[in-house]
């Protein structure tokens, strides 16, 4: 069920951003995180960009996913925080970064496949 949610909340942020007619530079959906390497413009405030795509993508993964609502108590799916930098970092590196987040995502469920078939 995880790997289906995962699949669905990239297909809604991506169209969350078509809609905002925001650029997805680069993105990774990791099993308790997402990373995301966006280009906005420049009538959104992040605050504004991050209401819309943590509040609607909640939103429609609660009612694609009856069973998240047992999981998460007050039906929050997303922390309150997040991370926005908007200047000072080579757009290279912040792809890389990415990149990596997802690779070792990859790589940790790999590993815990392993172990699981161990036991």
């Amino acid at each position: 069920m995880l790997k289906d949610i995962k699949k669905r909340l990239k297909d809604i942020l991506i169209e969350l951003c078509e809609w905002l007619d925001i650029k997805i530079l680069e993105g990774a959906v990791c099993s308790d995180h997402v990373h995301m390497y966006v280009s906005v413009p420049p009538k959104y405030s992040p605050s504004y960009v991050m209401k819309i795509l943590k509040g609607k993508s909640a939103e429609r993964l609660r009612k694609e996913f009856p069973d998240l609502r047992k999981r998460y108590w007050g039906l929050h799916i997303w922390a309150r925080g997040y991370f926005v930098s908007t200047v000072g970092v080579e757009s290279d590196v912040i792809k890389r970064y990415v990149r990596i987040q997802q690779e070792n995502e990859i790589r940790g469920e790999q590993l815990r496949l392993w172990k699981d078939n161990d036991e």
